[in-house]
């Protein structure tokens, strides 16, 4: 290879995750003579050709990549995104290009279950409304509600995927009664060892204790949780969204909050985001809320940052990546020639 591998870092992770992005700089690619990388230009997340044509490689936080972006665009080869969640990068249209889609998926799961069991337990032991409580002067006789035990309890996912299988490894031990998912891609013989019951949607939240949202938006996942489904809810159950806002039509959240349908809800994902100051939920106190980075940790980003690195590096070499999302690019001729440059 004549030139040297040029990497695109999104903007905002020069916003939100300076220390993080600097630390991977120096411990996974700095060493990599190859390789050389730039700031890709803010404050907008939105892509442009003028920016990713000059590029083999993009570092993505929350960077959008439209059709449009790559318009006259042929020397990208991979994005590397920092996460599981792509709903902002047009997946078709990189296939198209011949640019590869990489995730980590590794990196997320543990951070993410356990951010769900902070909610759970958070949520469980009226944990908000206690510490309010006690600033304000008063005492447990002042609390609107007890606590409940997890023990004996139905846990369940929308979703059966990487971080709700996780989630439920996490769960065990617990005494949890039962663990329920819904899946349509995942059959019962596919979790047989795992201890964890399929079920259609309607049952997930007929019968659970707590419903847990673990899936990816796309265009089939968008508004699949309704309001009929919070109506089948019991009354004392608990609602957790750590995944993406708009699996779920907020408008129907807010009410089955505000009406009291369930118990309580703990939401780290919004319709938009950052969400807007009157934000209905924000009036509730049934309800735990939180920036989208309940599972940001130390730990996550930095493992964020090594698979991503690992991802670009490998292409960097003239290999294929790990955690590719549009696998039959990996086939396509042009995606093969991008490669073979590298080597």
């Amino acid at each position: 290879m004549s030139k040297p591998f040029r990497l695109g870092i999104s903007h905002d992770f020069f916003s939100e995750a300076r220390e993080a992005v600097e630390r991977v700089l120096a411990d996974k690619l700095a060493p990599q003579s190859h390789i050389e990388w730039v700031e890709m230009p803010g404050p907008s997340k939105l892509a442009t050709p003028e920016v990713l044509r000059d590029l083999d490689g993009v570092f993505a936080l929350a960077t959008k990549i439209t059709p449009e972006s790559l318009q006259g665009v042929t020397r990208l080869t991979v994005v590397a995104r920092w996460g599981v969640g792509y709903d902002q990068i047009d997946v078709p249209a990189l296939t198209a290009n011949d640019i590869a889609l990489c995730i980590t998926p590794n990196a997320v799961k543990r951070p993410v279950a356990e951010a769900i069991m902070t909610l759970i337990f958070a949520l469980s032991k009226n944990l908000i409304a206690q510490d309010r409580v006690v600033r304000a002067g008063g005492w447990r006789g002042n609390l609107k509600r007890l606590g409940v035990s997890i023990e004996g309890t139905t846990l369940g996912s929308v979703g059966c995927g990487n971080i709700a299988r996780e989630m439920f490894r996490v769960a065990k031990g617990l005494g949890f009664a039962r663990f329920l998912a819904a899946d349509p891609y995942v059959t019962q013989d596919m979790v047989k060892d795992e201890g964890i019951e399929i079920a259609d949607l309607d049952t997930v939240f007929r019968e659970s204790d707590y419903v847990t949202v673990n899936t990816l938006l796309n265009a089939e996942t968008r508004g699949l949780v309704k309001e009929s489904h919070f109506r089948q809810m019991k009354p004392t159950a608990f609602f957790i969204n750590t995944a993406r806002g708009p699996v779920v039509e907020h408008a129907a959240l807010v009410k089955a909050l505000k009406e009291n349908w369930i118990t309580g809800a703990g939401i780290d994902v919004f319709p938009v985001e950052p969400t807007a100051k009157d934000e209905p939920l924000f009036e509730l106190d049934n309800v735990i809320v939180a920036p989208h980075a309940l599972a940001w940790t130390n730990e996550l980003m930095r493992n964020n940052g090594y698979e991503a690195s690992d991802n670009v590096i490998a292409v960097s070499r003239g290999e294929v990546p790990n955690g590719v999302v549009n696998r039959s690019v990996l086939s396509s001729p042009g995606f093969q020639a991008k490669l073979a440059r590298f080597k």
